[in-house]
C-alpha cells in the first residue's frame, strides 16, 4: 500500500507539471463511488498532498517487514524505496523553490540525509525484448531501435550535442553515434555505427524536410547527409533496456539545488561532484557499451570544479544533460521551466503557436470539453493566459 501511495504520487506529479490543475482527489473513483465528472484540484492543493502522501508513506514502510513480490525496481527491498521516496519528496520539494520556498525548504530538509546513496539505487523498469508492445522499453517503442526501424529523422539536437563536445564530456562517445542507420528505406542499424565523439553532430533545432532557405535541414550549413547527424547509441534503445525512473545522480543534483538556495544539507559542491560522477558512471546500466570507467568520471570531475557564483547554472545544465541521457525529457522539460537553465533558445518556426517561446505547459486534451464539461471549463478559466502552450502552471514563476 505504502509503496502504491508513492507511484501514484510520482504519476500524479507528471501529470500536474504536464497540464497544470487536473482532477486529483475526485479522480479514479468512478466505479466505487459513481463521480464520472472529477473536479479539477489546483496545482497548490496537489502538490501539498503529494507532500504529505509520499512523506507518510515513506514513515510507514518497515524494512522488517512484508516484502512485495513481483517488484520490478527493487525486488522487494524496502530500504531501497524508503531512499527512492525520500529521492521523489526532495524532486518534488524542489519544485517549489521559487512559487513556494518555504515549503520546499521544509520537505528538502526532511529528505536531507535519507535519499539514494549510490547508482545501486537507480530506479529503472527493465524491459522485455520478447514481450511485445507491452513489456519493451518505451523509448523504443518511440525509438524502435534494437534492429527495427526507427524513425529515421530523430536525432540528438545541436545545443545537447556541442554542450558534451564543449568539454570533452566522456558522455559523448557512451550515448551518440553518427550513421546508425544507412538508408531511409530499411532503416536496419549499421553495425559499424561511429561512436567517436569526434564525429558527433547534433542536428540543429527547428528544421524540417523542406528546401525553404532557412527551414530545410537539407539547407543548412552543418548538413552532408543525414546519417551523419548524432543519433542516440543502440544500446540506449534496445527493446530490452532500463527504463529511468529516477537515478542517484538526480537526486545528488537537487541536494546541490537546495544547498546553494536555503544552505542546507551540506556542501553544494560536494553533492555537486556525486552527481556528476554518477551521472556518467550511471550509463553502465545501459549496457558494458556504455560503461565508463570511474577514474575516468572523477577526473572530469577535476577538471570541471564547482564555481558556487555561477552554481545554479552549472547544477541545472547537468540537471539538463543528465535526464536528456535517461531519455526523460518530461523532467528535463520541467525542471527548465523550474530553474531557467539551460538558457535554450527558442526556435521561431512560420506560423508556430507561441509567438516563437518554448512552450510552458500543455493545454487539456480536446476530449474534456465533451466528457466532463463543466468542470474542464472552470479548470480552463482559471488558467493565467488561458489554455494555450504559453501559459504557465501554479509553481512556473
Amino acid at each position: 500500500h505504502q509503496i502504491a501511495r508513492i507511484m501514484k504520487a510520482l504519476i500524479f506529479q507528471r501529470l500536474t507539471d504536464l497540464y497544470g490543475d487536473v482532477p486529483y482527489s475526485q479522480a479514479g473513483v468512478g466505479y466505487y463511488e459513481k463521480n464520472y465528472f472529477p473536479v479539477y484540484d489546483s496545482q497548490q492543493a496537489i502538490y501539498t498532498d503529494l507532500l504529505k502522501e509520499v512523506s507518510e508513506a515513506v514513515a510507514a514502510l518497515d524494512v522488517n517487514g512484508d516484502k512485495p513480490a513481483g517488484d520490478a525496481y527493487y525486488g522487494g527491498d524496502i530500504a531501497k524505496w524508503k531512499r527512492f521516496g525520500n529521492s521523489v519528496m526532495l524532486r518534488m520539494a524542489m519544485r517549489l523553490s521559487k512559487v513556494d520556498p518555504a515549503t520546499a525548504q521544509r520537505y528538502a530538509t526532511q529528505a536531507v540525509g535519507n535519499t539514494m546513496t549510490g547508482n545501486d539505487d537507480n530506479a529503472f523498469l527493465k524491459g522485455d525484448a520478447d514481450g511485445g508492445r507491452p513489456t519493451n522499453n518505451r523509448n523504443s517503442q518511440v525509438l524502435l531501435g534494437d534492429g527495427g526501424n526507427e524513425n529515421f529523422y530523430v536525432r540528438w539536437s545541436k545545443t545537447f550535442i556541442d554542450y558534451l563536445k564543449s568539454t570533452n564530456d566522456p558522455r559523448l562517445g557512451a550515448i551518440a553515434v553518427t550513421n546508425l542507420y544507412t538508408t531511409d528505406v530499411t532503416k536496419d542499424q549499421n553495425p559499424n555505427a561511429n561512436a567517436s565523439p569526434a564525429v558527433q553532430k547534433g542536428m540543429p533545432n527547428g528544421k524540417d524536410l523542406s528546401t525553404t532557405a532557412g527551414l530545410g535541414i537539407s539547407l543548412d550549413a552543418s548538413y552532408t547527409t543525414m546519417q551523419a547527424y548524432s543519433s542516440p547509441s543502440p544500446v540506449m534503445i534496445r527493446r530490452d533496456a532500463p527504463a529511468f525512473v529516477m537515478t542517484y545522480a538526480e537526486s545528488e543534483f537537487l541536494l546541490a539545488d537546495a544547498a546553494q538556495r536555503f544552505n542546507i544539507g551540506g556542501s553544494a559542491a560536494a553533492h555537486y561532484r556525486a552527481g556528476l560522477v554518477n551521472a556518467i558512471t550511471y550509463l553502465g546500466q545501459y549496457g558494458t557499451s556504455a560503461a565508463i570507467d570511474q577514474g575516468v568520471a572523477e577526473a572530469y570531475a577535476n577538471a570541471h570544479p564547482y564555481v558556487a557564483a555561477n552554481g545554479l547554472s552549472m547544477i541545472n545544465w547537468q540537471y539538463w544533460a543528465l535526464t536528456n541521457t535517461m531519455l526523460d525529457f518530461y523532467e528535463s522539460w520541467a525542471n527548465w521551466r523550474r530553474t531557467g537553465y539551460p538558457e535554450l533558445v527558442p526556435v521561431v518556426y512560420p506560423g508556430n503557436s507561441t509567438s516563437g517561446t518554448i512552450p510552458r505547459r500543455f493545454p487539456y486534451p480536446i476530449s474534456e470539453a465533451g466528457s466532463n464539461t463543466a468542470n474542464y471549463n472552470a479548470a480552463r478559466d482559471r488558467v493565467p493566459g488561458g489554455d494555450v502552450l504559453t501559459s504557465r502552471v501554479w509553481w512556473d514563476k
